[in-house]
């Protein structure tokens, strides 16, 4: 299957199977990860073109797993979105300002989900 690989980081199985579907309705390649430390492992072995990070995962938080992958330099460069239901005043630019490349909030907008994801991974073309 051609298309970038995105790895979701995600516990909540409802939400999973929402990106899985999207995701590979959409042409993408979907990696699954439902904790922190199988996020980093799996970010490693397979190099994705995006990671969707969750931030309240049952082992970590997504900020902190966002930089575990920021400092191994096999992980730094690969772009992060942060996928929370935090959606108040000020958290996406809390979280723009923890690093993350971008953010998308929850409940998922479908196409906003897959505007941001286009835009991170070069393009509209799908």
């Amino acid at each position: 299957m051609a298309g970038e690989r995105i790895l979701v980081v995600e516990d909540n199985e409802l939400n999973m199977k929402l990106f899985r579907d999207v995701l590979i309705a959409t042409g993408y390649r979907a990696i699954e990860a439902t904790t922190g430390g199988e996020a980093v492992g799996l970010a490693v072995e397979h190099s994705p073109d995006l990671v969707l990070m969750d931030i309240q995962l049952p082992d970590a938080d997504g900020v902190d797993v966002l930089r575990r992958l920021r400092t191994d330099d096999r992980t730094a460069a690969i772009p992060v979105l942060a996928v929370t239901a935090q959606a108040m005043l000020g958290d996406r630019e809390r979280f723009l300002a923890a690093g993350f490349d971008g953010y998308v909030s929850k409940p998922l907008n479908v196409g906003e989900l897959i505007g941001t994801v286009q835009h991170h991974c070069g393009g509209s073309e799908r």
